[in-house]
């Protein structure tokens, strides 16, 4: 795995009107930890997909809440691959990958169980990355599960190196420097090219990470305006719980020490302007949580420092 902006947004539309045969393979990934309801809510809006050349992988990552046996009963041939135990977003679709690029795949659809497909969405997807070799990956735009016509990102954000800000974009011409990994469409040779997603982001800022390196390697980034995903936010933590946000800043210190010119001024500028915001909103176990993840990300980044 490699350690360590040129983005495209427009892009001209082609015809998706192709036999079978001709589409590129795509294998779909769907992680499924402790949700088969939600799992199953998305399968059945992929059955409604006008997009036919793909093949299915449902990585359950140690749920122990009969997932397994839920999720079999609905559909008996469905490729389910276990893990053995819950090795985190980049843990599980790593799993996933090795297999499609086993299966000859030349595209890989990282998608959230919690989240619904319009039925365009996988052949917009592709049809921008045929469109432009350059193009190492491409996003959807992701809608707010509850509020269908609200955009919760418009495929991805931007992350602020010097001041470790971050936030997801909500509107076509914005700048962004980042796609997140709800609803991700990468190309087979870009990830051979740069590195599978890295396993030591356990959770949360993997797909950030992704981004930078593919884009290090060459690649460019884009988001398809008519690929349009529906997601619960934080469907698995819950958005401002003191769970998400312990995981989401250890991981946050992970990536400003690889891709920051200045990793400490940024991880403890964002940190200061994160707490006074908790403080001003009185959330007090966000805020613990926020502060607990950032020390366990500096006690991993000692660790790895007395390792060398």
């Amino acid at each position: 795995m490699k350690s360590d902006q040129d983005y495209d947004i427009s892009l001209p539309r082609i015809d998706c009107a192709v036999t079978v045969l001709e589409q590129p393979l795509v294998i779909i990934i769907i992680l499924n930890w402790n949700g088969w309801q939600d799992t199953l809510n998305c399968l059945s809006t992929l059955k409604e997909v006008d997009y036919k050349n793909f093949n299915l992988i449902i990585i359950d990552n140690g749920s122990i809440d009969d997932s397994i046996n839920r999720l079999r009963a609905e559909d008996p041939n469905l490729k389910i691959i276990e893990t053995g135990g819950n090795r985190g977003f980049a843990g599980g679709c790593n799993v996933g990958i090795w297999h499609a690029f086993e299966m000859g795949a030349k595209y890989i659809w990282l998608l959230n169980n919690d989240t619904k497909v319009d039925q365009k969405s996988l052949s917009a997807l592709v049809a921008a990355a045929e469109d432009n070799q350059e193009i190492g990956a491409v996003g959807s735009v992701l809608y707010e599960m509850d509020h269908p016509n609200l955009i919760q990102a418009w495929g991805g954000g931007v992350v602020d190196l010097h001041t470790g800000k971050s936030h997801h974009v909500k509107k076509q011409n914005d700048a962004f420097n980042y796609l997140t990994g709800g609803s991700l469409l990468l190309k087979v040779k870009a990830l051979q090219q740069c590195g599978l997603l890295d396993e030591g982001f356990f959770v949360y800022w993997e797909d950030t990470d992704l981004s930078f390196r593919l884009v290090a390697s060459g690649w460019k980034l884009a988001v398809e305006p008519t690929s349009k995903v529906w997601h619960k936010e934080s469907a698995s933590t819950g958005r401002f719980s003191k769970s998400r946000a312990r995981l989401f800043y250890k991981s946050r210190v992970r990536f400003f020490y690889r891709h920051s010119p200045w990793p400490l001024f940024a991880i403890l500028y964002g940190l200061l302007d994160q707490t006074m915001r908790d403080i001003y909103r009185r959330r007090g176990p966000h805020l613990i949580g926020v502060w607990e993840g950032t020390l366990l990300g500096f006690a991993d980044k000692r660790r790895s420092w007395h390792s060398r």
